[in-house]
This record gives C-alpha cells, sequence and structure tokens, in this order.
C-alpha cells in the first residue's frame, strides 16, 4: 500500500466515526421520541370526572313504547343527552356530531359497544312518534326517553341538568331553554365524561374508544 493511499486511510477514518456516531445518535433519539410518543397519558376532549360517581339509574319509556332504564345498558358506554325534538338549533347540532362519532365507531366494527340515549325535556310535545321521527334523521341506533312531567324533572335534578319553557312568538309556541352538555356513563355505569355544547364528533369517538379500551 502506498504512503498517499494510507494517509487518504487515515484522513478519512475520523470522518467515517463522525458519521456512524451521528447514526447512532439519531437512531437512539428516534427510539427516544417513539417511546415518548407511545407513553404518553391520552389527553381526553370531554370534562373528565376526577372522582366518578355511579350514574344514578332510572326507567322512561322508550320512543318503542317499552320500558328502559340506563342499567339495561351496562357492559355498553352511554352517551346521556337531555334535549326535544322542536329544538330550532342546539339539539340538532348536537346530534350531528353525534351522528359523526356513531359513524367513525362504525368503521371500527364498534358501534355496537354504544348507546346514545336522549331523554325529553318536553314530554308534553314529544309523544313516541315525534322522538322516533327527530331521532332517526339523525341515526337509527339513537333512542328516546318519554317520562311525565315529574319524572323528567327528578332525573333532570339527579344529573345537575336545568330546563325551562321560554315563550316564543314562534308557530311551536314555546322553547325550552336546557342544559346542553352531553354525559358519558362507561360500561360499568360510572359517570366519566362530560362533553360541552359543541364537542366535535372526532373527538366523542376517540374519548369513547379510549374509555372502551381502557
Amino acid at each position: 500500500m502506498s504512503e498517499s493511499n494510507l494517509e487518504e486511510r487515515q484522513k478519512a477514518s475520523p470522518l467515517k466515526k463522525l458519521v456512524i456516531a451521528g447514526f447512532v445518535i439519531a437512531g437512539i433519539v428516534g427510539v427516544i421520541f417513539i417511546a415518548l410518543v407511545a407513553f404518553r397519558p391520552y389527553v381526553y376532549h370531554g370534562a373528565i370526572l376526577q372522582s366518578p360517581d355511579p350514574a344514578p339509574d332510572f326507567t322512561l319509556l322508550n320512543h318503542y313504547g317499552q320500558e328502559a332504564s340506563l342499567s339495561d345498558y351496562r357492559g355498553k358506554v352511554v352517551l346521556l343527552y337531555f334535549g326535544y325534538a322542536a329544538c330550532p338549533d342546539v339539539c340538532p347540532a348536537t346530534l350531528s356530531e353525534i351522528r359523526q362519532a356513531i359513524d367513525i365507531l362504525k368503521e371500527e366494527g364498534r358501534d355496537d359497544e354504544i348507546q346514545f340515549l336522549m331523554v325529553t325535556v318536553d314530554p308534553e310535545r314529544d309523544t313516541a312518534e315525534v322522538m322516533a321521527e327527530f331521532l332517526n334523521h339523525f341515526d337509527p341506533s339513537l333512542i328516546g326517553l318519554i317520562g311525565t312531567e315529574e319524572e323528567v324533572a327528578e332525573i333532570a335534578t339527579q344529573y345537575g341538568v336545568f330546563y325551562e319553557k321560554q315563550d316564543s312568538t314562534s308557530a311551536m309556541g314555546y322553547l325550552v331553554d336546557h342544559t346542553a352538555t352531553v354525559m358519558l356513563v362507561d360500561t360499568d355505569g360510572y359517570m366519566r365524561l362530560i362533553f360541552p355544547y359543541g364537542a366535535d364528533g372526532v373527538d366523542i369517538a376517540a374519548d369513547i374508544t379510549q374509555i372502551l379500551d381502557h
């Protein structure tokens, strides 16, 4: 081997070592990054109830005319909502996001693991037929629950839900102001999350999946 070739190899050797060291460091950094991402705690989009309590059980008539209790859906994630069919904006907007969440879970083959329940805060007008027509517009799996004024008032109080009739000049005769949150009850019957009005369907679906898997 000539002296010139030996000198070139000696000059290239430190550079080669630096390149190899660079690849090793990059690989270590990549592994650490992947580990951090994989083990990063999930951040819920809904408000977390830090000390979840069992959701108060109740029994009402569903829009099929059958008795239905919250506990009937133990083993599923339940989305519980208080609204009414003649609601001009808040309820349709909320149910549109619920429909999007259900569509996402359908694609994942998990829609049979959840149930949406809507307790009417307008039992005077929300008959079984009215509720069925309203909910089927969004998804046929949605279930409406109907009770007397006294039954609904008692259940709403248990869940901290406010509602009140408001006079209106519209053809509907009156509107009902009401709490617009959606409550998530886990598979064991515990209140876990509260979604504010305007929560995105994609975020709702992600939180449901997280609850189901953990």
